[in-house]
């Protein structure tokens, strides 16, 4: 009897287009940093720009070179004109701070009984909750500033924590919603099985689970309040001027201060940055959160 080898069977060569994602990848990242430098060059620009003096800053075209000096931050706190600028950042902080507050102390619950334990129409709710976004701010500038006037609540920092939480509370419940359809319908029915109640189940249970989605929502909710500029232009004076009134002022009809705007810009930003570096990991997380399985 005679045995026949068979040849091992042969093995296409690799393909052409083998090497078409790793060049597609290498041009997408290629992409995103020339994408990143385009957002970051501005923001580098207003930072060495607030180093400069007015007489520099104000040349056209721009000197790159030009000495550095701190006179841009002396003015912003006040060296020249003697306006501290400490009242307006703790009336934005003060404001941000609450309002975040409020609209999670809020919206976690609604979130919860639109996603884990649905209501009847729950998408009647969630298009509601969208709908108050879709009136232009400026339209309902008038009746705030009437009812705020009728109650004697002008220039106080009350009465934006109200309106701050009001703004953002639709967006936070759209968020958090999308966060907790992600926990395990399991989870909650061991919880309720151990005898946790609604407040034991949303403190302990739920908001570790979720905690990326709630970094996430408070710092838009934050970062929101804090830039936010018309309603505290209108509805504020001096006592509840926050920090984006008073970089307002230095426009003046004398002229653009350069320089000085800059350091202000610089200064008032740290807030946001600072609470994105230190939340960035979570953050990153919540953003994600449901996007992969």
């Amino acid at each position: 009897m005679t045995t026949t080898l068979e040849a091992p069977p042969r093995t296409a060569p690799p393909a052409a287009s083998a090497s078409r994602p790793n060049r597609t990848g290498t041009l997408l990242s290629v992409l995103a940093w020339l994408v990143g430098i385009l957002f970051i060059v501005p923001v580098l620009w207003m930072l060495l720009t607030s180093f400069h003096s007015e007489a520099d800053a104000a040349t056209n075209p721009p000197s790159l070179f030009a000495p550095l000096t701190l006179d841009g931050y002396a003015n912003f706190f006040g060296a020249q004109t003697g306006a501290s600028p400490w009242p307006p950042l703790l009336n934005s902080l003060t404001a941000s701070v609450l309002s975040t507050a409020l609209v999670l102390l809020l919206s976690i619950p609604a979130a919860y009984a639109l996603s884990i334990r649905p209501v009847r129409k729950w998408t009647d709710v969630l298009f509601f909750f969208l709908s108050t976004k879709m009136l232009p701010v400026v339209a309902g500038l008038l009746p705030v500033y009437l009812i705020a006037q009728g109650i004697g609540m002008l220039d106080n920092i009350w009465l934006l924590i109200i309106l701050y939480t009001s703004m953002n509370l639709p967006i936070a419940v759209w968020m958090m919603r999308s966060f907790l359809a992600e926990v395990p319908v399991e989870v909650l029915e061991a919880a309720s099985i151990d005898g946790c109640n609604l407040t034991r189940t949303l403190r302990t249970v739920v908001a570790p689970m979720v905690l990326p989605g709630i970094a996430a929502t408070s710092l838009i909710c934050f970062i929101f309040s804090w830039n936010e500029l018309l309603f505290a232009r209108v509805l504020t004076a001096t006592v509840a001027q926050t920090a984006p009134v008073f970089l307002t002022g230095f426009v003046t009809s004398q002229g653009l201060f350069l320089a000085t705007v800059c350091a202000a810009s610089v200064v008032v930003s740290l807030p946001v940055l600072i609470a994105g570096f230190a939340a960035q990991d979570k953050l990153v997380q919540g953003l994600s959160l449901g996007a992969i399985k």
